[in-house]
């Protein structure tokens, strides 16, 4: 694991984030207060080590077990940036090592270690299910697409280039929402066989903001989301 500031990436897959505490693994759901506390600083650094050491072991072996020809090493890093809203997000290096970054806000702003477990196993899944491989497939096709249409239509290069701009974005976003839920339910399997609860781990996500089901949106509603979480935990 490696600690860095800045981070210059090819590509990026399923974020997480917000603008906005016993951590013993496999304890029972439980409601917890909008209001509650924030670890301190040194207590949410030590459960972020916890659950790297537990949980990337573990993601490494999910990866090779289910995919062929794919880099299953990770490389958990943090960014240590100040002002930063809590986020984290899976991307890939020049030679294609899977890179998982955390910023410190969203460390501080987990709960519990179920919570770190869950978010780590969600975006270890996005690389498992080579998510960021289908956005740029589905970007691709979505800018072809488009500039076909624009220049039958008889727009001109920069109506074209518009066009492509635009299917590309649409392309890119076709199945986000798809993949923010496969990227849960892997994610669930992950913190289980790790030895966390995901059902508490996935509280995390319905402390932020609901994204709604808005058109073109890149997450789906925190509901749809819940019950991904719980069908897969019930059956764990």
């Amino acid at each position: 694991m490696r600690f860095i500031v800045p981070l210059f990436c090819l590509a990026l897959a399923g974020c997480v984030t917000t603008t906005q505490q016993s951590t013993t693994p496999q304890s029972k759901p439980q409601a917890q207060s909008q209001s509650a506390p924030k670890l301190s600083a040194s207590t949410a650094a030590r459960n972020f080590r916890a659950v790297v050491a537990r949980v990337e072991p573990v993601a490494e072996r999910e990866c090779r077990a289910r995919t062929k020809g794919v880099n299953c090493d990770f490389d958990i890093r943090v960014d240590d940036r100040a002002n930063q809203p809590a986020n984290a997000f899976q991307t890939l290096s020049k030679s294609g090592r899977p890179i998982i970054v955390f910023n410190v806000a969203l460390i501080g702003d987990a709960r519990n270690q179920d919570e770190l477990a869950f978010v780590l196993g969600h975006e270890a899944s996005h690389h498992i299910q080579q998510h960021i491989a289908k956005q740029q497939q589905s970007a691709v096709a979505g800018a072809l697409i488009a500039g076909v249409l624009a220049s039958i239509g008889g727009a001109g290069d920069a109506g074209v280039q518009t066009a492509q701009d635009l299917g590309g974005t649409v392309g890119a976003r076709a199945f986000s929402k798809d993949m923010e839920l496969e990227a849960d339910s892997l994610g669930a399997v992950i913190a289980h066989k790790a030895g966390y609860n995901p059902r508490r781990g996935a509280e995390f996500f319905f402390r932020i903001p609901d994204p709604g089901d808005r058109f073109l949106g890149t997450h789906p509603p925190n509901a749809e989301r819940r019950r991904a979480v719980n069908k897969v935990a019930s059956q764990l």
